[in-house]
């Protein structure tokens, strides 16, 4: 079965125990980029299926692993974020914008 798709450090491992064979590589740094933003788009997807602390805890997995290759610290990330929610605020209001006019 073909995958072409970044999996954790562990699952290779995993299949291999499973009495499969793993075919992977090591991703170049732009090759790494494209497969961290398409993980992301994969498990927010999967998050809003089900909705669960796995799921979300999986986004925050990935979120990590790019603030990582970034050279983001979390303490910076969480900066900007107080930034933009002191400036454009939060969404603990659940406004809702359906038209300008």
């Amino acid at each position: 079965m073909l995958y072409n798709k970044l999996v954790r450090d562990k699952i290779p491992e995993t299949i291999q125990k499973n009495g499969r064979i793993a075919v992977t590589h090591t991703a170049s740094d732009s090759e790494f980029e494209e497969k961290l933003g398409e993980k992301l788009v994969e498990e927010s997807k999967e998050f809003l299926q089900h909705s669960s602390e796995e799921e979300l805890a999986d986004v925050l997995e990935v979120l990590h692993t790019i603030c990582d290759f970034k050279k983001i610290s979390l303490g910076q990330l969480e900066e900007t974020r107080k930034r933009k929610a002191a400036e454009r605020g939060g969404f603990g209001k659940r406004i809702i914008l359906e038209e300008t006019k």
